[in-house]
């Protein structure tokens, strides 16, 4: 028999992440979701190409949708089959959960961040969602000062030792 050999790193794990935001914001909860993808967004999204730094989610028409995202062009996609860069994903997401977002959101004034965007293991893209809110500028400089007090703490244990 000739199995057809999977390249586990395209197929599988993470594409994007969004490092600045647990810097950025105070995480209060994370949800997984589907997002709703074309042909060509999949095949530059298994070339490892993707950008969600800037993006956010938020409510369309009673739908949470991912905005902002950067998912660049295939280049090897027939002309006029390609997408738009920056075009509104709809993410897909449980009735329940996407009730409770959307409350936080009205409610505490929360934002919805993504974390990462990965394949899972069955080969589908997901993405994960945080619920978080903005740290003040204070808050931002304790934990740099922490980070900071961490380093150079290891940094003097090793030495010590």
């Amino acid at each position: 028999m000739n199995k057809k050999k999977i390249n586990k790193a395209t197929s599988q794990g993470r594409v994007a992440e969004n490092r600045r935001a647990k810097f950025d914001y105070s995480i209060i909860d994370t949800v997984e979701a589907g997002i709703v993808l074309l042909g060509s967004e999949v095949k530059s999204l298994r070339l490892g190409r993707a950008s969600i730094n800037e993006s956010y989610a938020t409510n369309e028409f009673g739908q949470i949708v991912l905005v902002n995202s950067n998912i660049p062009e295939y280049n090897l996609a027939a002309s006029g089959q390609n997408h738009d860069p920056k075009r509104v994903r709809r993410l897909l997401i449980h009735k329940k959960e996407r009730d409770k977002i959307l409350g936080q959101i009205k409610k505490d004034g929360c934002t919805v961040v993504p974390l990462s965007l990965y394949f899972n293991n069955k080969g589908l893209a997901k993405i994960s969602l945080a619920i978080a809110e903005g740290k003040k500028k204070v808050d931002k400089r304790e934990v740099i000062k922490k980070r900071d007090w961490d380093r150079e703490k290891h940094r003097i244990l090793k030495n010590n030792n």
